[in-house]
């Protein structure tokens, strides 16, 4: 199934207060993995930049003075996250921003079902922080290049937590052989895999049946044990 994971950056925190977005950041996943395909999309927003959320972020309003307005990168927003359900860490927050961004560019409302990672990670781990610095810790992602906040590096983070949050990455998959595989170092080809929930490697089930050798081998070793059980 293809998804859309999602992040905005802005220049605060209501829209009806007149705060807009600055940066959206898009990453297509398809079946929990990133296809390599994404946008990023800088917004002049028409306003000055506070310094809270310069802070956050890092874009300065100088940096933004010659990107373009929202209405003239709607159509390739629109075009590239489809139908397909969105992604997004506090997914209120960002689809509140977007819709409003639409509303005010004429156009109408997302109809794209929103997936909120923040209410994923409450469910699986009760009392524990659940922000994105949080849910790398726990999860051993590198988010040390995460100085500030980016919309399309916290879409690339997001997605990794995202795997996670589903059951993890089967090992074997991975396409970037360099990539850190947790405490263990790099992630080698192997037929297990680690759930999200515990850590621990579960096998997944050989492709073909047992071999009569096998099970010769296998009634030989029973008839070393001593009184078993089942001959109870």
């Amino acid at each position: 199934m293809r998804e859309i994971i999602l992040d905005t950056e802005t220049t605060g925190f209501k829209p009806e207060e007149g705060h807009r977005i600055v940066e959206i950041g898009c990453l297509e996943v398809y079946q929990n993995l990133p296809t390599g395909k994404s946008l990023q999309l800088y917004v002049n927003p028409e306003r000055d930049m506070p310094e809270g959320a310069f802070k956050v972020h890092g874009i300065s309003e100088e940096f933004l003075a010659d990107k373009p307005l929202f209405p003239d990168v709607v159509d390739e927003f629109l075009e590239f996250i489809g139908e397909d359900p969105l992604v997004i860490h506090n997914a209120p927050f960002d689809m509140k921003f977007l819709n409003s961004e639409l509303k005010w560019a004429g156009k109408p409302g997302l109809k794209n079902r929103p997936i909120d990672t923040v209410i994923i990670a409450r469910e699986l781990f009760p009392g524990s922080p659940v922000n994105l610095d949080a849910l790398c810790r726990r999860f051993d992602i590198d988010n040390s290049s995460r100085t500030y906040h980016g919309a399309l590096l916290d879409c690339e983070l997001l997605a990794e937590v995202y795997l996670e949050l589903r059951g993890g990455r089967q090992h074997g998959f991975d396409l970037d052989a360099n990539k850190k595989g947790g405490k263990g170092g790099a992630v080698k080809a192997s037929n297990t895999r680690s759930t999200a929930l515990t850590g621990k490697a579960v096998r997944e089930i050989r492709p073909h049946s047992v071999s009569e050798e096998e099970l010769a081998a296998h009634e030989a070793m029973l008839e070393l044990l001593n009184d078993p059980l089942w001959r109870k």
